[in-house]
């Protein structure tokens, strides 16, 4: 497949393709490994990510004749997939949880000063918020990452789950609604004056 430096070939047409011309597929493996391995990785370490992100595009290609060409994205798709194979991980998940919740926080971070004191922030409450994580329901827990983690908007994450958006709204609330309290109801982003 080619196309010009302005046109994107739009994912739907990589599936199409890749029916009769497998060697398309791997568009989509170029596009999107990295972001489902960085999804996976925060979920459940480095060390599984790659064989999650393999087996991901493998029943992708199995499934591709399946894929309905309407949805021109595939991230949606794709992140359903990588979140039913994570499902068979929710204790290496719940390990991983609570060994960050345990961890203490950094005390010296290198980095530009005008991110030091977000990245401080971040792992000081990184306990905090593992914690939260590990104390939300799986189906809550999945749809709060792939918002935040994952990038998908609510339509997306109702795609990749097979559920109603309403669903999507009520779940992610309900995570929220966990976080704030945990936080104390408060942000640890928001700057101090």
């Amino acid at each position: 497949m080619t196309a010009s430096s302005t046109t994107r070939i739009r994912d739907s047409d990589i599936v199409s393709e890749s029916r009769t011309s497998p060697e398309a597929f791997a568009e989509l493996f170029d596009r999107y490994s990295g972001m489902l391995y960085r999804y996976v990785s925060r979920r459940l370490g480095p060390e599984i990510a790659e064989d999650l992100v393999g087996e991901t595009f493998l029943v992708a290609f199995a499934r591709r004749a399946k894929y309905d060409l309407t949805y021109t994205d595939a991230r949606p798709w794709l992140f359903g997939i990588l979140t039913k194979l994570i499902s068979r991980h929710r204790r290496t998940e719940a390990v991983r949880y609570r060994m960050l919740q345990r961890s203490p926080a950094e005390d010296v971070i290198e980095s530009p000063a005008d991110r030091m004191d977000e990245m401080v922030t971040a792992q000081t409450w990184r306990p905090v918020l593992a914690s939260t994580l590990a104390g939300l329901s799986a189906k809550d827990r999945d749809v709060l990452l792939l918002i935040a983690w994952g990038d998908l908007s609510y339509e997306e994450v109702a795609r990749a789950l097979g559920i109603p958006i309403g669903t999507v709204r009520s779940r992610l609330n309900r995570a929220r609604r966990k976080a704030r309290t945990a936080l104390g109801d408060t942000n640890p982003f928001d700057e101090e004056e």
